[in-house]
Formats: C-alpha cells, sequence, structure tokens
C-alpha cells in the first residue's frame, strides 16, 4: 500500500545515503549480532495470507527451545483450519458483518492452541490440493463465496448442512484434521501434544502503545484482523520499546504484529529514514531527482543513514490516518548493532531465504517504535513492577 512520502524526501534521502557510502567507502550494511535466540528454520507462508500463523508458530517453537524442550516445527495449516472455521461461525452469527478474509493475528495462534493443541509440520502440511506449495487464492474465494451463500438465506432459513459443507471445503485443501499421531515413538491428540511441549497460553501476552486508550490497561486493537477481539496491554511508547530490548537481553523472543509498506522496509532493511530539505543543495537533489528509476530505487538506502526520532504522536498519527496498518506478523529473535552502532532488532520472516539474510531481516528501533502494530511475549519477559501495574498474575 502507498505511503504520503514525497518522492522528493525519499529520493534525496537516498542521495545522502550514497554521499555517505563513498565518504565510508564501506559497502553496505554491516551488522554484528549482540544476541541471537534459538529459532527454526526458516520457512515460506508462499502465496497464502497466513503469515500471522507462520510468525506466532516460530515464537511458540522458540519458546518450547527456552523451556528446554525438543526442537520441533509446528504446522500453521493446523491453526489455519481451526481459525478459518471459527471465522464463518462467527461471520454467519452476525450476518456478515464482520471482517471475512485470510488475515489473521498472533492471538489466533495463542485461541487455537488453547483450545485444539498443535501438531508438528510434517504430521499436517495442509497441501491437499495437488500444490507443493501453499497457494490460497482458489481456497480463499471458496470459502468467502460458500459464507456469503449462506448469510444470504436463500432458503430463509439456514439449513443444518451447512457447516458440513464449509468443513468440506477445508477438509479438501488442507486435508483431515489429525485425531491422534506418533511423535518419537509415542501417541498424542493435539492438546495432549501441546501439553508435553509445555505451552501454557496463559502465560502469553500482547503489548503495544496508543494513545487513543488508557495506559496500563488493555483493550481490543481495532484493525480488522483483529476478529477474535483479543485485547493487547497498553505502554507509553518509550516504556514500550524499553521492555522490548530488555526481553532480549533477557533471552525472549516476541512475535512481531507490524505494517511493512514504508519505502525503508527494503531489501532485508527496515529504516525510518530522516531528511530535512536545509541538509541539501538544489542542485544535489535536482541531480538526484533527474536519474531514472531504475537507478534511484538501486541506490536507495544502501548505507545506515539518520533516521527519524518517533514520538507517541508520530506513531498515533500514522495510525489514525491508516498510513500504519496491520500488513504482517514476524517474529523478532534477537538484537544487533550496525557499523555505526546503531541497534536492530533481529527478525525472522516467513518468505522463506529470499534476501542475503537467509530470510531474516534488520528493524531499526525507530521502525519498530513507528510501526509496530502489538507484540506476544511471555509475561515474564516484563518487570515485576510492571507485571503488578498491569494487573498481571
Amino acid at each position: 500500500m502507498g505511503k504520503n512520502i514525497t518522492l522528493i524526501g525519499v529520493c534525496a534521502c537516498a542521495f545522502l545515503c550514497q554521499v555517505q557510502a563513498q565518504e565510508q567507502k564501506t559497502e553496505g550494511y554491516q551488522f554484528t549480532e549482540l544476541k541471537r535466540m534459538p529459532a527454526t528454520d526458516v520457512k515460506s507462508q508462499d502465496r497464502s495470507s497466513t503469515c500471522w500463523a507462520w510468525s506466532g508458530l516460530s515464537f511458540f517453537e522458540s519458546e518450547i527451545a527456552r523451556l528446554g524442550k525438543d526442537t520441533v516445527s509446528l504446522s500453521p495449516m493446523y491453526i489455519v483450519w481451526h481459525t478459518y472455521n471459527e471465522k464463518a461461525d462467527r461471520y454467519v452469527r452476525l450476518h456478515g458483518e464482520m471482517n471475512f478474509s485470510p488475515g489473521g493475528a498472533h492471538y489466533d495462534v495463542q485461541w487455537g492452541i488453547d483450545r485444539y493443541g498443535i501438531v508438528p509440520l510434517d504430521v499436517y502440511t495442509g497441501l491437499n490440493y495437488g500444490e507443493k506449495v501453499h497457494a490460497h487464492g482458489e481456497l480463499n474465494s471458496l470459502l468467502r463465496a460458500y459464507a456469503d451463500i449462506i448469510v444470504k438465506n436463500p432458503n430463509r432459513k439456514i439449513t443444518t448442512a451447512w457447516k458440513d459443507g464449509y468443513q468440506g471445503i477445508l477438509r479438501a485443501y488442507l486435508g483431515v484434521l489429525p485425531q491422534t499421531f506418533t511423535y518419537k515413538g509415542k501417541e498424542y491428540t493435539p492438546l495432549s501434544f501441546a501439553q508435553m511441549l509445555g505451552l501454557n497460553m496463559a502465560d502469553y501476552i500482547q503489548l503495544t502503545s496508543f494513545s487513543h486508550h488508557p495506559y496500563y490497561t488493555s483493550f481490543a486493537i481495532e484493525v480488522p484482523d483483529n476478529w477474535l477481539n483479543g485485547n493487547t496491554y497498553n505502554l507509553p511508547l518509550d516504556e514500550f520499546i524499553a521492555v522490548l530490548d530488555k526481553a532480549v537481553d533477557k533471552g525472549f523472543t516476541f512475535a512481531w504484529a507490524a505494517d511493512l509498506s514504508e519505502k525503508g522496509f527494503t531489501n532485508g532493511i527496515a529504516v525510518v529514514p530522516t531528511f530535512d530539505t536545509k541538509e541539501m543543495k538544489d542542485a544535489e537533489i535536482t541531480k538526484w531527482v533527474s536519474l531514472p528509476q531504475e537507478d534511484r530505487q538501486r541506490q536507495f538506502i544502501q548505507q545506515p543513514c539518520s533516521e527519524k526520532k518517533i514520538t507517541q504522536e508520530m506513531r498515533q498519527q500514522a495510525f489514525d490516518n491508516y498510513q500504519t496498518t496491520d500488513d504482517h506478523g514476524m517474529h523478532i529473535v534477537g538484537k544487533a548493532k550496525d557499523q555505526n552502532g546503531t541497534p536492530y532488532f533481529i527478525v525472522k520472516n516467513s518468505w522463506g531465504k529470499y534476501n542475503k539474510y537467509d530470510g531474516y531481516l534488520y528493524a531499526s528501533y525507530p521502525y519498530v517504535a513507528y510501526k509496530t502494530i502489538s507484540v506476544m511475549i511471555h509475561k515474564d519477559a516484563l518487570s515485576k513492577e510492571l507485571k503488578r501495574k498491569l494487573g498481571i498474575e
């Protein structure tokens, strides 16, 4: 989606970055890892809008490792099946007056595991429709069309068969859900498997920072994909970022829901470049704007640039005017610094190993402060004082 960033501003910042690159005579970003927690292999959501499931389960996979259990890859499509089923039920009950899309939130994963358990990825891949990768365009269209027909109520009375028909579509595309399975020589149900892994969903909370609700209270963030109305604790921005920074220092990872449509989200980097026209002469701006678009894009953010100082007001305004939306779910697993000593969070994505960082990216603290919708984290990552303040036991 587009953002209200002027062409001159973006291009001029890129020009400044290029000048810095020439002065420093250093090739690109150079990162030094400060701390990285264990994470399972980078996977790909492919052509499905299920980042929330992949990143949410990646987070819980790291939690399993932190708790001293086995390294295991979990099944996103198991969670997708249950959330899509629940979504249709609510959509019909609300006469179609709710968001019905493949998108979701990290809370959906927490809800799904708590209610239905979880299974390993190799037990349930969700690839039951002749494809080697996840391609949900046809499935999503069918589910929405089916639900819309039920809501229209052509018989003037909804039949008892509609749920079986809807679930039949899910079974046809994603496969029959396993009732029991064998893992390392032992038989489990999805619920007993989740219990064996040591996952207690009551231990996980969501955090955010918005000024349209009181701080140190919880509320359901007003984004379309929060269809389950999961609550999130609200902190002042500086405290929110400090909590995330200290959490990584203490060995915690967290699931990250964020907007990624900024121009500074590119090539494995997520930054919020600053620009002041006073920093450039008119001739420099003219020269930069006259470059072909391909050259401008190639040179954009090739070196660390100065970034905006994000305030609570800036963050709130971007959310209020739709410049910040719930675009993508990812998993933050550590932190690093660039050659200038600037800190970044290390982010695991779900697009496969698509970049030079093998599917990871580096998000600056200003970017996280500006573009985060919410995070999901273990409650013990918070200080005792903050937990008391929030009423968390």
